[in-house]
C-alpha cells in the first residue's frame, strides 16, 4: 500500500530544483485545475507482470512509487533502520510540452534513517522535475534517481545510495524470493469498483549489506531489507482517512504484508488486505476477515503535530496459526511534512515476538501509519 501520500504531499515541500517558488505554483495549479485521472489508465484484473520491465516506470499510471525499509546491524551489534521511497507524480501528458524544463511529472523521494540503540531519528525530503537528468526512471540505464539518492540494478541485485549532510547509506540488495503480486487477479483493490486499485508487488526478503556514514564514522551493515513497486490512477475515498501498514520478515523464513484502511466513522474499510509469503516464496492473499491488527496500550505523542500513535500492535491470523506483538525501541519515528499540504506519517523499524502454534516466532519489520495529525488527502 506504501508510502503512499501522493499528490497533495508534492505541493508545498521543500523543493531542491530551479526555481523552486515557481513549480511549487505550476504544480498546484496543475493539480487543482487538471483533469488528470482522465489522461491515465486504472488497474483493472488481467494485468500480465513481468520482470525485469515493471521494476521501472509506468507513466500511463497517474501515481508511481518504489519504497526500500530494511532492519540492519554493525558488527557490533548497534542495530539501525532505514527508509529510502521515490515517488512519481505525472502532472501532465500534453504531447505539445516537450521541452527539457516542461514539467510532465514530479519526482519525490523521503529518506530516513533510525538510530535505534542510538535513538535518534534522521529524515529528509525532496522534489524535483526531470529536467536535464535531475531525477527520473530508466529502463535501459536500470536505474531510479532523484539527485544524489538512487537505486542502481545490477542484474538481480540493487544498489542503493542516499547522501545527505548528516548521513549516508550504501547498502547492496540481493533478492531471496522472487517477486510477490499483492491482491487478487492481479491487482490489491483498495474500494469499491472497477479501477479502484493498485498493480502491487513486493520483494519482501532481500539481504542486505553494506555501510552507513554517521556522525563522521562509517560503519558496516548487514540485515535484512524489504521493497514494494506500486503504480495506480484511483486514489483514496473520501470516507478513508488513513491506513495502518507491515511488513513483517520472520525467523522462520516466511513474511507478511498487512494493512488495515481506516474510515471517517472509526470502523476498518472491507478493503484491508494483506499477503503471506511462505517459504519457497508461494504467496497467499489474506483478506479483511482472515487477520486481525489490534493496538495495544502503547501510545507516543507527538510535541510537533500532537498526533497520538499507536506503537505497539497484536497481530493475529488464525489460519495461520500466527499470533504477534509489534514492538518499536524508538518512539519518535515521524516524518514531518514541511507545509499543510503535506501529509505526516509514522514510519519506522519494529520488532516482533510471538507463536505459530506453539512454536516461538520472532522478527523484524517496518511500520507504517498515517491519518493520525488529520485526514489523509490524496485528490486536490
Amino acid at each position: 500500500m506504501k508510502n503512499k501520500l501522493v499528490a497533495n504531499r508534492l505541493v508545498g515541500v521543500r523543493l531542491v530544483a530551479n526555481r523552486p517558488v515557481a513549480l511549487a505554483a505550476l504544480a498546484a495549479a496543475l493539480l487543482i485545475f487538471n483533469p488528470l485521472a482522465a489522461q491515465y489508465r486504472t488497474a483493472v484484473p488481467g494485468y500480465r507482470f513481468e520482470f525485469p520491465r515493471d521494476y521501472f516506470n509506468h507513466p500511463d499510471f497517474q501515481t508511481e512509487w518504489w519504497y526500500y525499509t530494511g532492519n540492519l546491524k554493525s558488527a557490533s551489534g548497534h542495530r539501525y533502520g532505514f527508509e529510502l521511497t521515490f515517488f512519481r507524480e505525472a502532472l501532465n501528458r500534453n504531447p505539445a510540452q516537450s521541452a527539457t524544463w516542461d514539467v510532465k511529472d514530479l519526482y519525490l523521494a523521503h529518506l530516513a534513517l533510525s538510530d535505534l540503540d542510538g535513538r535518534k531519528f534522521y529524515h529528509a525530503e525532496r522534489i524535483n522535475r526531470a529536467g536535464p537528468g535531475i531525477a527520473g526512471v530508466s529502463q535501459s540505464s536500470a536505474r531510479i534517481w532523484n539527485g544524489n539518492w538512487q537505486v542502481q540494478w545490477d542484474g538481480r541485485e540493487e544498489k542503493l545510495q542516499a547522501i545527505d549532510s548528516r548521513f549516508q547509506l550504501h547498502v547492496t540488495l540481493h533478492p531471496e524470493k522472487p517477486p510477490v503480486i499483492n491482491g487478487e487477479n492481479s491487482v490489491s483493490q483498495k474500494s469499491e469498483g472497477a479501477g479502484h486499485a493498485s498493480y502491487y508487488f513486493s520483494l519482501t526478503r532481500l539481504a542486505a549489506s553494506g555501510k552507513l556514514q554517521l556522525g563522521g564514522e562509517t560503519i558496516g551493515v548487514t540485515g535484512l531489507a524489504w521493497m514494494d513497486h506500486e503504480f495506480f490512477t484511483h486514489q483514496l475515498e473520501s470516507n478513508q482517512i488513513g491506513w495502518d501498514w507491515l511488513s513483517l520478515q520472520l525467523e522462520d523464513n516466511t513474511e507478511l504484508i498487512l494493512f488495515r484502511i481506516r474510515r471517517k466513522d472509526g470502523s476498518l474499510d472491507p478493503f484491508s488486505a494483506g499477503t503471506y509469503v511462505d517459504t519457497r516464496g508461494k504467496s497467499i492473499h489474506l483478506r479483511a476477515n482472515d487477520f486481525t491488527l489490534q493496538p495495544l496500550a502503547d501510545i507516543w505523542t507527538s510535541p510537533d503535530t500532537h498526533a497520538v500513535y499507536p506503537i505497539a500492535w497484536k497481530i493475529a491470523i488464525p489460519k495461520l496459526g500466527i499470533e504477534l506483538e509489534a514492538h518499536t525501541s524508538l518512539a519518535d519515528q515521524e516524518l514531518v511534512g514541511n507545509s499543510n499540504f503535506v501529509p505526516t506519517y509514522w514510519e519506522g523499524a519494529i520488532t516482533l515476538a510471538g507463536y505459530r502454534g506453539m512454536m516461538p516466532l520472532k522478527g523484524v519489520g517496518y511500520l507504517e501509519m498515517t491519518g493520525y495529525d488529520r485526514p489523509v488527502k490524496l485528490t486536490p
